[in-house]
């Protein structure tokens, strides 16, 4: 792999060399991207997908005047070509005090996010481990007669940036994960379920879990019922959890604060949550599968506060917006190399509790265990309003009794946070948001 940053340099010395003949300051953001994909059916490979992006992103500074452009061509001749239309669109862009470049010389984070095992694995052991997580899944329960897809998926990447700054920031990190969609089928009807798990080795990877996860979902969603209008203490799931997260992270995000398109705009050091919540973004969290040992602009990654036990402690700048509001970037610009660099949450984490998860319900003489919810787009990211689709188990006596479906939750994201009265030691890890479960102690519940 060490030859894929001396192809990216290459390409990248040349658009510096460049934009320097012409009097400017500039960056070259090069990423090279590998995709994996196995889904089996009954055994049989149905899709195999392998595919490989690289390309090459250029920005270019004249005068606060900011140009971009790029190409998916590393040639000479491409990459002067982007590199001159880069420099031509700064002539028609507006001319704005806080652009410019991070300072070069930056001490990065060694960070172990690359496993070379996932790359030397053999294709046909992946295969089997898309095989077996189908196979897992069809012992799980007689009721679990449809797998409609199960597979395995790795993503490797390699990033470096340069600029005129003499910053020169290259990593590589990759992970795999293991996925199955399926069914449960009774004479009465049938209930779909789905899991997977996104690991930095394969080694981590546990088929048995993600199949007994999926078959878990799909079963209990069976004979489900609804039930009268009312308010009642929920226990939401880590992956709603996470969900949630997905909607405040919008208002952590400098540049809505800056716009006043925030919950949280004007905030800084207030009770926001509730004392036993504490949110970090962490991209130098190796297990993480965002983590990188720096951002889009090669700023070095960071671990910012966000809210300590309940109190806003601080938001996610990138350079523009660091510079905008008088602060330093805390290593959260996001981007390809498609796009200019906008601010954007790395591991975005909730820090776990004591509470095993019955115990979160075992103390409820009723309450609901939200398990899915749906809508989550129509959540309103400036006020925190919700209305969102529900389905999970009642609680009676501290115990889980029926499923419960064609419900509506409603209410706001910080009164829901600042409701928190228990979290739960089962993290997750979500993409991008790691989130135990929570208990609330009352939420807004429309059914029948």
């Amino acid at each position: 792999m060490r030859g894929v940053e001396t192809v990216l340099r290459q390409a990248g010395e040349e658009a510096l060399r460049h934009i320097r003949t012409s009097g400017r300051s500039g960056e070259a953001f090069l990423m090279h991207n590998r995709e994996l994909s196995i889904e089996v059916s009954s055994g049989k490979v149905e899709t195999l997908k392998e595919a490989e992006q690289t390309g090459l992103g250029i920005r270019v500074f004249a005068g606060g005047r900011v140009g971009f452009a790029y190409t998916t061509d590393l040639s000479g001749p491409a990459v002067v070509q982007t590199a001159q239309e880069a420099t031509r669109i700064t002539e028609f862009s507006f001319p704005d005090p806080y652009n410019g470049l991070p300072e070069g010389r930056q001490v990065y984070p060694a960070m172990r996010i690359r496993d070379d095992d996932i790359h030397s694995l053999p294709l046909e052991a992946k295969i089997e481990m898309a095989r077996q997580v189908e196979r897992e899944a069809r012992s799980c329960h007689p009721s679990i007669q449809i797998i409609d897809r199960a597979g395995y998926e790795e993503h490797e990447t390699s990033i470096l940036i340069m600029n005129s700054n003499d910053l020169y920031a290259f990593g590589q990190a990759n992970y795999c994960g293991l996925h199955v969609s399926l069914a449960a089928v009774t004479p009465e009807e049938t209930q779909s379920g789905f899991a997977y798990s996104l690991q930095r080795k394969a080694e981590s990877l546990d088929s048995r879990k993600v199949a007994k996860e999926a078959a878990d979902r799909a079963l209990r969603r069976l004979q489900a019922r609804t039930i009268p209008s009312q308010v009642l203490p929920c226990v939401i799931d880590s992956q709603v959890t996470a969900r949630f997260l997905g909607l405040l992270s919008s208002s952590i995000q400098a540049d809505n604060v800056l716009k006043g398109k925030s919950m949280l705009a004007g905030r800084m050091g207030e009770v926001v949550a509730s004392p036993l919540l504490t949110m970090v973004d962490d991209a130098t969290y190796e297990l993480g599968v965002a983590g990188f040992p720096f951002d889009g602009e090669g700023v070095a990654s960071t671990r910012t506060m966000v809210v300590e036990k309940g109190r806003l402690t601080g938001f996610l700048y990138d350079s523009y917006t660091a510079m905008k509001a008088g602060f330093v970037s805390t290593g959260n610009a996001v981007r390809s190399f498609r796009s200019l660099p906008a601010v954007g949450s790395t591991s975005l984490m909730v820090a776990p509790g004591p509470h095993q998860l019955p115990a979160l319900w075992e103390g409820l003489d009723k309450g609901l265990y939200i398990t899915d919810i749906m809508g989550m787009h129509t959540a309103n990211t400036i006020t925190g309003d919700f209305s969102l689709g529900a389905a999970g188990l009642l609680i009676e006596d501290g115990r889980l009794t029926y499923p419960v479906r064609g419900i509506t939750i409603a209410g706001n994201l910080l009164e829901l946070l600042r409701k928190v009265d228990g979290v739960g030691g089962d993290w997750r890890f979500y993409g991008s948001k790691i989130a135990p479960s929570l208990r609330c102690s009352s939420l807004n519940i429309a059914g029948n």
